[in-house]
């Protein structure tokens, strides 16, 4: 997955953590919605100022929006949810008990 396309979904997904349409969005940060349709799918990329509005609008620091450690894919992220267990293994029981509840 290239730049575009993690930047892309990392903007997304910050959005809707914020619980914001694109079309709200897209109104904050003054672009059109298909723009930021485009950003989010990774077609098109975003000049810095628009970045800085959506750092602004999504009230994040700008590192968060370039942390893209968890868009592994998910037999990665086992295997590194695996090794900090194996590392700290008294959470075992939380972990667990977190895992339980957002399955069911």
């Amino acid at each position: 997955m290239n730049l575009k396309n993690k930047l892309g979904k990392r903007i997304k997904e910050l959005r809707k953590n914020k619980r914001l349409s694109q079309e709200k969005l897209s109104e904050m940060i003054d672009i059109a919605q298909n723009t930021l349709s485009g950003i989010e799918n990774g077609d098109n990329f975003c000049t810095a100022e628009t970045l800085e509005k959506i750092i602004i609008a999504l009230e994040i620091e700008p590192l968060e929006l370039f942390d893209f450690g968890h868009q592994k894919d998910n037999e990665t992220l086992l295997i590194e949810i695996n090794n900090m267990l194996k590392n700290t293994p008294e959470k075992i029981p939380e972990v667990y008990k977190i895992i339980k509840a957002i399955i069911n």
